[in-house]
């Protein structure tokens, strides 16, 4: 850790997902940017669709993480903030009211907060609990659309909120497993939010944009407009059910459809020129399998235009479609799929670029952590720090380090537990070679093809999306 930063001024984040767990730790320098200290990613298993589906290797997953990202900070995690999403993630509006005794004096921060109090006492479905109440537009007496009613003089204080709920069971299996990982959790967070804490301007969330995190088992949507949230959801889709389609529609282990998908996946057909043949090694001297480049793009295409009309259907849901002058913000795992910004543009009409976690980042962070993989984990961290700051005594020091801090890259041994870094194009080239499907040399070099192809689909690591 830096000698110019302050241990007790360290904050902790936990991201557990589909694909992976994240533990990440960090501060405020003197410039007010973020500065990583420690972090540590593991494969999930436990997880499906966003919701732990299995707590012992979920609070496994945890532990592996928090050690290294441990090791990597010189320092002890005691508490930490920790994300929640999946289906079961819903949002709904409501408006509020307050009558004030006395109109002489000023409105402040307690009538706020007592308004915001009433929203918990709402009536919800059976085992469901609120977790944001998010405030948009405020009235007093007559006077309408205020963003900040502090300060003004008034009888009748109104207000619209936005209200995110989710099932109790999920989060109580959240806190066990954390709780069980021998952690102490400080608050949840709705990813959603974390995520646009990471990769979205004031700029954007101003003239109106929805961010659309296309993780592992969901796709998360936040619609911003004016600074405000207006609509958060959560589609049960993500970059699995993209994998189980190439399973399907190729034929193959799902282990080889994940390398499919990272190593020559394209979310729109057309743009494929180079119609390349793969070649699949079959199990055990049985024949070979091959698929074009550009059949393998179909495949594709077709489950992500189908995420991109559930994402467009919540726009429309949400009464902004026609507001979101920033456009769309692409986030996830999902998002490193070559042409989905294309797509995306093509699909909504709207202005899309990929989001990348960087908006807050200090000077000289890694490059791994710029991927949109991490947008969650990093925004997490950055909403922690602004809304709690250091008043958790997040970490202690370790009384002895046992061995050298390993970091970032360093951090991710080979493949038994941890999610591998997405930038291995130099040594997939040398791995594997394809064909063009009208080579005139395609059957003079068979063998090398099908032995170079072979060797890549037995080292190359499985996908993060």
């Amino acid at each position: 850790m830096n000698d110019h930063l302050n241990l007790k001024n360290t904050a902790v984040a936990l991201d557990i997902g589909t694909t992976k767990v994240c533990a990440i730790a960090g501060q405020l320098n003197e410039y007010g940017k973020l500065e990583i200290v420690g972090m540590g990613v593991v494969r999930s298993e436990g997880v499906s669709r966003g919701v732990v589906s299995n707590i012992d290797k979920t609070v496994k997953a945890i532990r592996e993480a928090v050690d290294i990202a441990e090791r990597n900070a010189h320092c002890k995690f005691r508490v930490v903030h920790v994300g929640i999403a999946g289906q079961h993630i819903k949002s709904l509006h409501h408006h509020g009211l307050l009558v004030r005794h006395d109109s002489n004096t000023e409105i402040n921060q307690d009538d706020i907060d007592k308004l915001i109090k009433d929203m918990y006492k709402l009536v919800l479905p059976p085992g469901d609990k609120i977790l944001h109440v998010v405030p948009q537009e405020y009235t007093v007496d007559d006077e309408q659309d205020i963003f900040d009613p502090i300060g003004m003089s008034g009888v009748r204080l109104e207000a619209n909120f936005h209200i995110i709920t989710g099932q109790i069971s999920a989060s109580r299996n959240i806190l066990r497993c954390v709780e069980k990982a021998g952690l102490e959790v400080a608050d949840v967070t709705l990813e959603p939010i974390a995520s646009a804490a990471s990769v979205l301007s004031a700029e954007e969330k101003e003239a109106g944009v929805a961010l659309v995190d296309i993780g592992g088992g969901t796709t998360d949507i936040t619609i911003f407009k004016d600074g405000i949230i207006r609509h958060t959801c959560v589609i049960p889709f993500g970059g699995n059910v993209i994998t189980r389609d190439i399973r399907e529609g190729c034929t193959v282990m799902n282990e080889q459809a994940e390398k499919l998908k990272i190593k020559f996946g394209s979310a729109m057909a057309d743009e494929i020129v180079d119609n390349r043949i793969i070649t699949i090694p079959g199990f055990k001297g049985r024949d070979h399998k091959e698929i074009s480049e550009k059949n393998l793009a179909r495949i594709i295409q077709a489950r992500v235009e189908e995420i991109f009309d559930y994402v467009l259907w919540e726009m429309r849901r949400s009464g902004f479609e026609n507001k979101l002058i920033a456009g769309v913000v692409l986030t996830g795992g999902g998002s490193l799929l070559k042409h989905i910004d294309l797509l995306s543009e093509y699909h909504t009409g709207l202005p899309t670029r990929i989001g990348k976690p960087i908006e807050h980042l200090a000077h000289g962070y890694t490059s791994q952590l710029a991927s949109p993989i991490f947008a969650t984990a990093v925004g997490l961290l950055k909403h922690t720090i602004d809304s709690f700051g250091d008043k958790g005594h997040y970490v202690e020091e370790f009384k002895k380090i046992t061995e050298e801090p390993r970091f970032f890259n360093n951090s991710l041994p080979p493949v038994q537990n941890n999610v591998p870094s997405m930038n291995q194009e130099a040594q997939d080239e040398e791995e594997m070679e394809t064909t063009s499907s009208d080579s005139p040399k395609k059957k003079g070099i068979f063998n090398k093809l099908f032995t170079l192809t072979k060797d890549f689909f037995e080292t190359v690591p499985d996908s993060e999306f």
